[in-house]
């Protein structure tokens, strides 16, 4: 399993064919690849460090808060082009992308555990497998990638 994190002031997706719009203010922005043979271990591991990964400016400006330090809110977008092969030609293949089948369960209950970790309230998502037009204000920029598996 695969998260690009962003610290954002502010993030929403759209989602026009449903007419569905979800938006954060300060916290982070999760785009999420899932990975055939991807666990349950992997979502708790990963879910766990998006939580607790210390990247909020202390009162010294140093990074050294969680979005739950912070009270801060998440946005869950999945993103199977993480796993996006680009090493041959230049037409990306997804082979290591868990199928819906596979990934839906997984990505479900990774948003279980994000609400489990910093309040039901602060989580919001897109859909997995729509397209969705995606706003990050990356604050920083800070970015970092979690990877379950190396």
């Amino acid at each position: 399993m695969r998260a690009l994190i962003q610290k954002v002031s502010e993030g929403g997706v759209f989602i026009e064919k449903e007419n569905y719009n979800a938006e954060i203010g300060k916290g982070i922005v999760i785009l999420l690849g899932i990975k055939t043979g991807d666990t349950e271990n992997d979502v708790n591991f990963v879910a766990d460090k998006c939580c607790n990964l210390r990247i909020f400016p202390d009162a010294d400006e140093k990074m050294n808060l969680s979005v739950k330090d912070v009270k801060g809110e998440a946005l869950i977008i999945s993103q199977f082009t993480l796993y996006g092969e680009t090493s041959k030609g230049n037409r990306p293949g997804f082979t290591d992308a868990a199928k819906p089948e596979e990934a839906i369960p997984l990505y479900e209950k990774f948003i279980l555990r994000m609400k489990q970790n910093i309040g039901t309230d602060k989580v919001k998502t897109g859909k997995f497998g729509a397209m969705m037009l995606v706003k990050i204000i990356n604050d920083g920029p800070v970015t970092l990638t979690i990877e379950s598996k190396k």
